[in-house]
């Protein structure tokens, strides 16, 4: 068990290191980035912003097409402010998987951004949203260690 609460029930089942550093060349603060796998019907691994304040999960469109994504798997079309930049896109299910370095995975399917145009994306990183993905995990960071701890909840 890697964290508990103080009866003893797991708070965290897995744990791994994450990046603090610009996500882009033009951040000028550092930001939480994990390791992480979406899977549609390919996977591929990711490194992904934590970003609490985002309405979804916002996977960039060029390896959203790599790992199989295609106009059927929209659930919705909505727009969402990326930066500054106004995205129009599809929301889909996604299977992501946060990878343990200690303690064992936790996979989440959860509501997922595809934004229209690799243009307009404009080299943003991936995101890891609130929304849809964040709220459906406990998860605890040590910013000692650079350790991001997850468990279902």
């Amino acid at each position: 068990m890697i964290l508990q609460f103080a009866d003893g029930e797991p708070f965290a089942v897995g744990a791994t290191t994450y990046l603090y550093a610009p996500a882009t060349d033009q951040d000028m603060s550092d930001r939480i980035q994990l390791p992480i796998v979406f899977e549609l019907s390919e996977a591929t691994d990711v490194l992904a912003v934590v970003d609490t304040g985002a309405p979804y999960s916002i996977l960039d469109p060029l390896i959203a097409k790599q790992i199989g994504f295609s106009p059927e798997m929209t659930l919705e079309r909505t727009a969402v402010t990326v930066r500054g930049v106004k995205l129009r896109g599809s929301l889909i299910r996604l299977s992501t998987t946060l990878q343990a370095e200690v303690g064992e995975n936790l996979t989440i399917d959860s509501t997922t951004f595809i934004p229209d145009s690799e243009e307009q994306w404009n080299q943003f990183p991936s995101f890891i949203g609130q929304a849809g993905f964040l709220e459906r995990i406990r998860f605890a960071i040590d910013p000692n260690t650079n350790t991001f701890y997850f468990g279902a909840p």
